[in-house]
């Protein structure tokens, strides 16, 4: 929503509405690939501390300083903590889930890679598009690009936490593919609890 405010009006005060969750959800997936291997209904009171600050004080700089630069660093800063730790799973832990936690990586990476080409050279994308058929217009629009392609790398990390987190808890998770193309994860218990 936050997104859509912002990109349907340009105003800062929907910008903070767009920017902001990207680090309190950031800061959930976090926590969550932290807390992946500990046992059920136990809460890391510490890690959840230094992330709820973590997210108060990028929320107190962001509305003093108004540079989207810091935003970038800060959101940069938990998705480098993120790949770490992702990273740490799927070479020590669970290494058959590499082709899921690279695909979800690489396919974030591309939509940042495309969203910095536009930032960089928006004006003369602009100038190619005006010169090329419509439908390569469409396709070059890279900022477009980067929320399809970051929220689908987004989605399958998600599906990755999940996958890591239903292991450990001792289930027996399968990725299934509704329709034939969007991946899901079902599980069933390996033994009785």
């Amino acid at each position: 929503m936050g997104s859509w405010c912002f990109h349907m009006t340009l105003k800062y005060e929907m910008q903070l509405l767009d920017e902001l969750p990207m680090i309190y959800s950031c800061c959930i997936f976090v926590y969550c690939m932290f807390e992946c291997f500990k046992m059920k209904n136990s809460v890391n009171y510490h890690l959840l501390f230094i992330l709820v600050l973590f997210s108060l004080i990028v929320t107190t700089v962001y509305l003093k300083v108004k540079e989207p630069i810091f935003h970038q660093v800060m959101y940069g800063m938990l998705v480098f903590t993120l790949v770490l730790r992702s990273i740490y799973i799927v070479t020590w832990v669970y290494p058959w889930l590499r082709g899921l936690g690279y695909t979800s990586l690489g396919i974030f990476l591309l939509g940042f890679l495309l969203w910095n080409i536009d930032n960089i050279f928006c004006d003369s994308l602009r100038n190619f598009r005006k010169k090329m058929p419509p439908i390569i217009g469409v396709a070059t629009q890279f900022h477009a690009w980067w929320h399809i392609l970051t929220g689908l790398g987004s989605y399958l990390h998600i599906l990755f936490s999940l996958y890591t987190r239903t292991l450990y808890l001792r289930y027996r998770p399968k990725v299934k593919f509704l329709f034939g193309i969007w991946p899901v994860i079902l599980f069933e218990p390996l033994r009785k609890h």
